[in-house]
């Protein structure tokens, strides 16, 4: 019987693509380090396709992996501000890399696409 291989040995970078890469967790990270610190109402429509459960699950496991700071004012009624860590602004040069990448060959990827989708209809 064969052993499966570990993925994490085969794809060194595949925790991290977890991490980050997960539904919604980008483009929270993005507004959060283009805008600064905000309240959730602001991150929620700043990204008005996320739902408010999935938006707090996701703000949840962000600051869980310690990349979002979660601050809670006691104050009448109660506010809460999210912001990006240090550790979520260390992603920054890997954002620019994929942008760099994004412009140079995002057409690339959509003429390979639509070149495909020809050959199979």
């Amino acid at each position: 019987m064969t052993s499966r291989p570990d993925p994490v040995q085969a794809c060194p970078i595949s925790p991290v693509v977890d991490l980050v890469f997960s539904r919604w967790s980008t483009p929270i990270l993005w507004v959060l380090k283009g805008h600064g610190r905000q309240r959730f109402v602001e991150v929620q429509r700043r990204l008005p396709e996320i739902t408010p459960k999935v938006l707090t699950q996701r703000l949840r496991q962000l600051e869980r992996d310690g990349l979002v700071t979660r601050t809670y004012h006691a104050e009448i009624p109660p506010r809460v501000e999210y912001e990006i860590t240090a550790l979520g602004r260390s992603l920054g040069p890997v954002f620019a890399a994929l942008t760099d990448w994004s412009d140079v060959h995002l057409a690339s990827v959509e003429a390979a696409r639509h070149a495909y989708d020809a050959a199979q209809a």
